[in-house]
């Protein structure tokens, strides 16, 4: 992990983000919605897109807080994760598991990974310094 002031809570604030994403994911999928039918169609089509979405912002989570050389742990980590959510959802009668959901996993990872390595990595530790100078004003 980074050097960072708040080390604690920062790791809080990630296990709250992955129970997060895992309860969202075991969630039934259409309780907001009373026509099932167009719900299904609409998740069907946006479904891996918000996979991939979701992966992205986790490896982006991730990248702001660890080194870059911890990358690679990242995404081992992060598929590892996508892979209990779908070991998970085999196991709920109104959810699916699919492989195609975790090659959209994988495809966030990267795109976050890619994105961080362009200049967003180690944000954690911009942001606690920017609190630092705003609270010193």
């Amino acid at each position: 992990m980074l050097p960072l002031r708040h080390t604690r809570r920062w790791q809080f604030a990630s296990l709250i983000l992955l129970v997060s994403v895992l309860l969202a994911a075991v969630s039934p999928a259409i309780w907001f919605l009373d026509d099932r039918a167009s719900a299904l169609r609409w998740i069907q089509n946006i479904d891996k897109w918000m996979h991939a979405t979701t992966f992205a912002v986790l490896a982006l989570w991730f990248a702001g807080l660890y080194r870059r050389g911890a990358y690679w742990r990242i995404a081992l980590g992060l598929i590892a994760f996508g892979l209990l959510i779908e070991l998970c959802q085999l196991q709920i009668s109104y959810r699916t598991a699919d492989w195609a959901d975790v090659a959209a996993n994988a495809g966030g990872i990267m795109a976050g990974l890619v994105i961080a390595l362009a200049g967003l990595g180690g944000w954690g530790r911009r942001f606690e310094d920017w609190l630092v100078q705003r609270s010193e004003q």
